[in-house]
């Protein structure tokens, strides 16, 4: 667990929470912009792997 998730917290979702479903978002709308540009699969799969869980994983690790 992270040290920031450990604290009293008012809040219900925690930031790390808020960050990770706001990239996976942005993931999936990545993917279908790349649809329109090229028909290859692994780029999509590379697009939705590194946007929803590269970017706010080294976001979260970054914050600690």
């Amino acid at each position: 667990m992270s040290k920031q998730s450990s604290k009293q917290s008012n809040s219900l979702v925690s930031t790390e929470t808020k960050i990770t479903a706001i990239f996976v978002i942005l993931a999936i709308i990545s993917v279908f912009g790349t649809t329109t540009v090229t028909d290859r699969q692994w780029i999509h799969f590379a697009v939705l792997l590194g946007v929803g869980v590269v970017v706010p994983t080294l976001i979260n690790e970054w914050r600690d």
